[in-house]
C-alpha cells in the first residue's frame, strides 16, 4: 500500500513557522539566507554537520583557500556568519611563520615606513600585543637617524645637545647609557651644555668670570687651561691670594698696592710701577737685591738716592759739583755723564782745561792739546773752514797754513782741484795777457804749473783764421815756390800735419799743364793711351780716376790699347771666338755688346757654364741634357722638353716655381707627381687615398671630388665616419650626427622607410626603435591606427593563439595597451559554446560536484549571471541522490520519511510534490 506523501505545500508551510534555534544550531547571519537542502542534504536533517570545517571543506561549501594562512583553528574563530571578512583573530592556532601572511598580500606586511631591518615579526612582535614590540637593533639595515627621526621612531629630544652627530657616534644599540660622547660634532656653545643643568657648569669655587668655557678650555682636555683675563669680574685679590692662585711673595717689595696698580694680565714684567704706596725709602729696596741699587758705573758719592733722584722721574737728577772729588773725565766719559760729543774738538785736555762747572760756554781755547787735523774742526760746522772764494783745492789747511798766524801761505799747485782758469782769471791770480793768440784753450792745454815755457801748442782752440797767425811775421806764411794759388793754409793743410796736404784745384788759376808737367807735378807717362786730348779732356781735379775716356782723340786700333797691357784685353773667361772686339762692343759702350753665336768655336756649355755665361741657373729642371737638346741660338724659348733626361723627382720642377706644382685646389696629398701622374700624359691620373693628408670633405666638397649629393642624408658626419677608401659601399652609418627626424631618412627613399607590414601609426621612428638596435622596440600604442587586430594578427605582432577563446571580439574588448593581463573579459564576441572554453584547461570547466548530466554549460547558466541558473533534469544522467545528496544539492530533510529508495520513486522532476 502506497503511503500518501505529504505535498510540498504542506512542508513548507511546516517548516516556515519551524525555529531553528532549537536545534542548538541558530541561523544567523548569512546561515540564514541559505536555502535548507543546502545543508540537509536528501531531506537529512538529523546529523546534520555544525562545525564550520564540516560544511566549509570545497565540497559542500567553499573551504580554505590556497592561499589562507596556514592554522588549525576553526572557521568561527576569526570569522562570524554576518559576514566573511575577519572580525576577530587568534594566532595561536596558526602554524607558519609571520611573514606566510604578513607579506603585504594575503595580510598588511612591512609598511613602507618600516624600520629597515632583515628580522622577522616575530622576533619583535607578539600576537598578543602588537607594539609592544621587543626590538632588537641588530638585524636593522640602515643607520640610526632612518628611524630615530621622530616620526618613526624617538628622535633628539628638544633638550639634546645642540649636535651634528649622529646617534651612533656616541650611543650603542646594546645600552643608549654610558654614551661615547665627542665634542667633534656639537654646533652649540659649550654653555648651551655646561649650565649645571645639561652638564656641570662653573663650580661654585670658579674663578668669578664672564667668559665661556672654551674663551680657556678645550673639547680635548680640560686643563691645562688657557686663562685669558678679560672676562674676570673681581679684582686680582679675588684670586691672587695665596689659595685661588698665586698671590704676593714673601720677597715682594713691602706695598699696599694691590696687584693691578702695578701688573697686567697681558703680562706680569714688566710692571708698571708706582711708588705712590711705597713707605720705606729708597735704599730699603734699591740695595741691589731687591731692587737695582747704585750701578758700579754711579758717581763715587755717599748720597742717598732721594738726595738727587725723584720717584717721579729717575733722569731728572740735580747736580752738584762741589761733592764730587775726582776729575771731570771720570764721569764725563759719555757713560756715566755726558762726556766729550762726536763733533767735540779732538783733544787730550781735560775738561777743566776749557770749561769751568759754573757754565759749559764760552769755554777758553788753545790749540796744544789738539790731537786731530785743522779740518777736523774747521770744516764749517766746527768752526770756520775754507770761505766760498777759497782757491779750490784738496789741500788740508796746514799744508799752506801755520796755527802761529794765518798768512802767508805757502802754496802748492798739486792739489788744486780747480782748472786753472777758476785762479787765472785776472782777479784771483794773472789771467791770459792783450796779446795772447786768440783760443779757447785753458792755460793746462799749453802750459804746466812746473814752468810757464816752453808750453805746448794745440791748434784745436785756436779761435782765429790761419792767417792770423801765419803771416809771416807772427808764424811761418807761404813760401815762394807755392802754388799759386787763392787757397788759405786750411784749404789744403790741418792743424796734426803740414803734409800731406789735400789739394783742391777750385782756387788754381793756370792750366793743368803749367803744373802737370813732369817737374811742378805728375805729367803723361810713357805708357799713357796715344792721345791728343789735354788731362782736362779725361780727368777731373775731383779725382784722377776714373777717367772719362773719349775714343774720339785715340788714334790706334782697338787691340793697340786692349792688348791686355795698355787696357784690358780679351780675359781668360772670354768667350772663345775669333771676333775683334768692334766685332761686338762699340766705344760708346761695353755692354750690351751685339753677340753673334756664329764665331763662337766652343760648345754652348764652354761659355754657358755659370761663369762665362749664364749656365743652368739653381732652379733648371735637373737634366743631363745639354742646352742646345732643348734650345737654339736663335731664341731660347720656346724650348723643347723631353722628361727622358730628367734626373729629380716630379716634384723637384713641378714644385710652382720651375714648373707648375700642384695648384691651390690641387687634393691635399702626400703623393708625389710620378704616383698618379706619368710624363707621356697628365691625365687620366692613377688615384690612390693612401696618401691623401686632408680629410675626405677636402676633396669631396662637390667641387674638388663629388660632395655629398642632394639626396645624401642629412648628417655632420664627415665622409670617413660612414665610408672607407677601399670601397664606398657598404658604408658604416652612426645616427649619431644624424640631423632632422628619423623619417628625413627613412622614408623609403634615402633609406628603408616604414614596410607596407609595419603597423599602421602616426609615431615617428625613435618613438619606437633606437639606433643602437632596431629590433628592440618599445612600442607605444598610443599613436596607433587601425585596430588591434591590424597588427595583432601573427603576422605583424602576435595574435590569438591556437588556445585563445574563439571570439570575434576585437583584443581591446578585454585587454588594455597598458598591460596584457589582468583582461576584463566579456562573452558578447565568443562564438563557440561553453564548453569549448569551459573544459578545465581553457577556462575552468564542471567541478568533480557538479550534477552529472549531459546538459551543455548554457542549457543552465547564462554568460550575465552564473549562479543564478534555468535547471532542467532531462539531461540528468544519474540518480537523484548523486545530487540530491546534501552536498551538491538539497537531499532529503531531517523530517523526510526514512526510506532508501531514490528520489525518482517518489518525486517527479517536473512537479516535486507530484
Amino acid at each position: 500500500m502506497l503511503l500518501a506523501a505529504p505535498s510540498f505545500g504542506q512542508q513548507e508551510s511546516r517548516f516556515e513557522n519551524f525555529d531553528h534555534f532549537s536545534t542548538g544550531f541558530p541561523l544567523t547571519g548569512q546561515h540564514a539566507a541559505v536555502q535548507c537542502e543546502s545543508c540537509h542534504i536528501d531531506g537529512q536533517f538529523k546529523g546534520t554537520p555544525t562545525r564550520c570545517a564540516d560544511c566549509h571543506n570545497s565540497v559542500r561549501a567553499e573551504g580554505k583557500p590556497a592561499n589562507h594562512p596556514q592554522t588549525q583553528a576553526n572557521c568561527d574563530s576569526c570569522h562570524a556568519t554576518n559576514q566573511w571578512t575577519i572580525s576577530r583573530f587568534d594566532h595561536s592556532g596558526v602554524t607558519e611563520r609571520c611573514a606566510s601572511c604578513h607579506n603585504g598580500i594575503q595580510s598588511s606586511g612591512k609598511p613602507a615606513n618600516h624600520v629597515p631591518s632583515s628580522q622577522e615579526c616575530e622576533n619583535c612582535h607578539t600576537t598578543s600585543s602588537w607594539t609592544n614590540a621587543t626590538f632588537d637593533h641588530s638585524a636593522v639595515t640602515g643607520n640610526c637617524v632612518s628611524c630615530h627621526n621622530g616620526t618613526t621612531a624617538t628622535g633628539k629630544p628638544a633638550n639634546h645637545i645642540p649636535s651634528s652627530n649622529v646617534c651612533e657616534d656616541c650611543h650603542r644599540t646594546t645600552a643608549w647609557v654610558p654614551a661615547n660622547f665627542d665634542h667633534a660634532g656639537i654646533t652649540g656653545n659649550c654653555s648651551s651644555c655646561h649650565n649645571g643643568t645639561t652638564a656641570t657648569g662653573k663650580p661654585a669655587n670658579h674663578i668669578p668670570s664672564s667668559n665661556v668655557c672654551e674663551d680657556c678650555h678645550r673639547t680635548t682636555a680640560w686643563v691645562p687651561a688657557s686663562f685669558d683675563h678679560e672676562g674676570i669680574t673681581g679684582n686680582c685679590s679675588s684670586c691672587h691670594n695665596g689659595t685661588t692662585a698665586t698671590g704676593k711673595p714673601a720677597n715682594h717689595i713691602p706695598s699696599s698696592n694691590v696687584c693691578e696698580d702695578c701688573h697686567r694680565t697681558t703680562a706680569w714684567v714688566p710692571a708698571s710701577f708706582s711708588h705712590a704706596g711705597i713707605t720705606n725709602n729708597c735704599s730699603s729696596c734699591h740695595n741691589g737685591t731687591t731692587a737695582m741699587g747704585k750701578s758700579p758705573s754711579h758717581p763715587p758719592t755717599n748720597n742717598t738716592c732721594e738726595s738727587c733722584h725723584t720717584t717721579n722721574d729717575w733722569s731728572q737728577v740735580r747736580f752738584d759739583h762741589r761733592a764730587t772729588s775726582a776729575t771731570c773725565s771720570t764721569c764725563h766719559n759719555g757713560t756715566i755723564a755726558e762726556g766729550k760729543g762726536p763733533t767735540h774738538i779732538q783733544t787730550t785736555a781735560q775738561c777743566d782745561s776749557c770749561h769751568t762747572t759754573n757754565a759749559w760756554s764760552p769755554a777758553r781755547f788753545s790749540h796744544e792739546g789738539i790731537t786731530g787735523n785743522c779740518s777736523s774742526c774747521h770744516n764749517g760746522t766746527t768752526a770756520t773752514g775754507k770761505h766760498a772764494n777759497h782757491v779750490s783745492s784738496t789741500n788740508a789747511c796746514e799744508d799752506c797754513h801755520t796755527t802761529n798766524a794765518w798768512s802767508p801761505a805757502r802754496f802748492d799747485h798739486s792739489a788744486a782741484t780747480g782748472s786753472c782758469f777758476s785762479c787765472h782769471n785776472g782777479t784771483t791770480a794773472t789771467g791770459k795777457h792783450a796779446n795772447h793768440i786768440a783760443s779757447s784753450n785753458a792755460c793746462a792745454d799749453c802750459h804746466t804749473t812746473n814752468g810757464w815755457t816752453p808750453a805746448r801748442f794745440d791748434h784745436s782752440g785756436v779761435t782765429g783764421s790761419c792767417f792770423s797767425c801765419h803771416n809771416g811775421t807772427t808764424a811761418t806764411g807761404k813760401h815762394a815756390t807755392h802754388v799759386a794759388s787763392a787757397n788759405t793754409c786750411d784749404d789744403c793743410h790741418t792743424t796734426n800735419a803740414w803734409v800731406p796736404a789735400r789739394f783742391d784745384h777750385s782756387a788754381v788759376t793756370g792750366t793743368c799743364f803749367s803744373c802737370h808737367n813732369g817737374t811742378t807735378a805728375t805729367g803723361k807717362h810713357a805708357t799713357h793711351v796715344a792721345s791728343t786730348n789735354s788731362c782736362a779732356d779725361c780727368h777731373s781735379t775731383n779725382a784722377w780716376v776714373p777717367a772719362n775716356f773719349d775714343h774720339s782723340s785715340v788714334t790706334g786700333t782697338c787691340f793697340s790699347c786692349h792688348n791686355g797691357t795698355t787696357a784690358t784685353g780679351k780675359h781668360a773667361a772670354h768667350i772663345a771666338s775669333s771676333n775683334s772686339c768692334s766685332d761686338c762692343h762699340s766705344t760708346n759702350a761695353w755692354t750690351p755688346a751685339n753677340f753673334d753665336h756664329s764665331s763662337v768655336t766652343g760648345s754652348c756649355f764652354s761659355c754657358h757654364n755659370g761663369t762665362t755665361a749664364t749656365g743652368k741657373h739653381p732652379a733648371h729642371v735637373s737634366s743631363t741634357n745639354t742646352c742646345d737638346d732643348c734650345h737654339t741660338t736663335n731664341a731660347w724659348v720656346p724650348a723643347r722638353f723631353d722628361h727622358s733626361a730628367a734626373t729629380g723627382t716630379c716634384s723637384s720642377c713641378h714644385n710652382g716655381t720651375t714648373a707648375t706644382g700642384k695648384h691651390p685646389a690641387h687634393i691635399a696629398s702626400s703623393n708625389s707627381c710620378g704616383d698618379c701622374h706619368t710624363t707621356n700624359a697628365w691625365t687620366p691620373a692613377n688615384f690612390n687615398h693612401d696618401n691623401i693628408s686632408g680629410s675626405c670633405s677636402s676633396c669631396h666638397n662637390g667641387t674638388t671630388a663629388t660632395g655629398k649629393h642632394a639626396a645624401h642624408l642629412n648628417t655632420t658626419n664627415t665622409c670617413e665616419d660612414c665610408h672607407r677608401v677601399t670601397s664606398w659601399v657598404p658604408a658604416n652609418f652612426n645616427h649619431a650626427a644624424a640631423n632632422g627626424t628619423c623619417s628625413s631618412c627613412h622614408n623609403g627613399t634615402a633609406a628603408p622607410g616604414k614596410t607596407p607590414s609595419h603597423p599602421n601609426t602616426t609615431n615617428q621612428c625613435d618613438f619606437c626603435h633606437v639606433t643602437s638596435s632596431w629590433a628592440a622596440v618599445r612600442m607605444d600604442h598610443s599613436q596607433a591606427l587601425g585596430t588591434c587586430s591590424s597588427c595583432h594578427n601573427n603576422t605583424l605582432a602576435t595574435g590569438k593563439p591556437p588556445s585563445h577563446i574563439a571570439t570575434t571580439a576585437q583584443c581591446d574588448s578585454c585587454h588594455s595597451t597598458n598591460a596584457w593581463t589582468p583582461a576584463s573579459f566579456s562573452h558578447d564576441g565568443v562564438t563557440g559554446n561553453c564548453v569549448s572554453c569551459h573544459n578545465g584547461t581553457t577556462a575552468t570547466g564542471k567541478p568533480p560536484t557538479h550534477p552529472g548530466t549531459t546538459n551543455v554549460c548554457e542549457n543552465c547558466h547564462r554568460t550575465t549571471n552564473w549562479t543564478t541558473i534555468n535547471m532542467s533534469h532531462g539531461d540528468v544522467t544519474g540518480r537523484c541522490d548523486a545530487c540530491h545528496n546534501g552536498t551538491i544539492a538539497e537531499g532529503k530533510p531531517n523530517d523526510h520519511p526514512n526510506t532508501s529508495q531514490d528520489c525518482g520513486a517518489c518525486h517527479d522532476t517536473r512537479n516535486w510534490d507530484d
